[in-house]
């Protein structure tokens, strides 16, 4: 595991002098270099944010998040899950178990150099990640699932086209590609296979009481219907459901408001929030 910091660029440090953005790699558990950037504000809390299926740390909104919470002075780490972004390894359909591992290695890294993980966010397959995470690990008080998927069957046929199980045992293998017909990625069946064996909903019955749980989903969500959002309500014992009203997959001009709910949800009073747990409110 190493830390380096690049050069100066505005990307990579702000002006205030007490807040710094670095690059950060940690080595997962299969010995491939994971990239993160740390946005350090001097304190050792810190929230660690996952993106989603083939997007990466630097997209949104994963760097929304991270400058919401630099603002309130909480460091927060995001980064690149193997075969994503600059990480190292290649690119699975699936994968959500070992994205999981991936998350374990960050964590373990963070906390080496003394850092206090007070929150996991993830989007959208991200925030299936961090659910599973909490689910078998349970050592996170906090967790935030950004438009995630609870049926993982869903949304296959649509990458696929249909009769994707039939064309996947004949030929082992499907290769998707985009509308211009380039190669994007090939979806092999031990990668659908583990896609379709990883259950949200053991996930979510796995999950401590005491990991106060954020579903954030919006209205307008094209990719991940908003049905599914409370599904992840029913079976997780400690969870506050959000909607932020006209919001496609990726907030993309809701960015404000979805960054604002999570800053509000991870400073809240746990005992007030308690009270309020399991409630379902429209945002606009």
């Amino acid at each position: 595991m190493s830390e380096t910091r690049r050069s100066h660029s505005r990307d990579e440090r702000i002006d205030n002098s007490e807040i710094q953005q670095r690059r950060v790699v940690v080595e997962n558990s299969h010995g491939e270099k994971l990239v993160g950037v740390l946005h350090d504000t001097g304190s050792t809390e810190t929230v660690v944010i996952c993106h989603g299926f083939q997007s990466s740390k630097d997209r949104v909104p994963m760097v929304t998040i991270a400058n919401v919470f630099e603002r309130a002075m909480i460091s927060s780490f995001r980064f690149d899950f193997a075969g994503n972004g600059e990480s190292e390894g290649s690119f699975q359909y699936g994968n959500y178990r070992r994205e999981a591992e991936d998350l374990r290695s960050v964590l373990q890294h963070l906390r080496g150099e003394n850092r206090e993980i007070s929150a996991i966010i993830g989007h959208s397959k991200g925030g299936n990640v961090v659910l599973l995470y909490a689910a078998k690990y349970k050592d996170v008080q906090t967790v935030v699932n950004i438009s995630g998927r609870f049926f993982l069957e869903g949304g296959i046929e649509g990458r696929l086209g249909k009769d994707y199980f039939k064309r996947i045992k004949e030929n082992g293998f499907i290769d998707v590609r985009n509308r211009k017909g380039k190669f994007q990625y090939r979806v092999t069946e031990e990668s659908l296979m583990d896609r379709l064996t990883t259950s949200p909903h053991e996930a979510c019955l796995s999950i401590p009481e005491n990991c106060r749980v954020l579903t954030v989903h919006g209205s307008a969500d094209k990719i991940v219907p908003e049905t599914e959002a409370s599904e992840f309500a029913k079976y997780i014992k400690n969870h506050t459901l959000r909607f932020v009203e006209g919001a496609d997959h990726e907030f993309t001009s809701h960015q404000h408001q979805l960054a604002s709910t999570v800053l509000s949800f991870f400073k809240l009073d746990p005992k007030i929030d308690d009270d309020d747990s399991g409630t379902n409110r429209l945002e606009r």
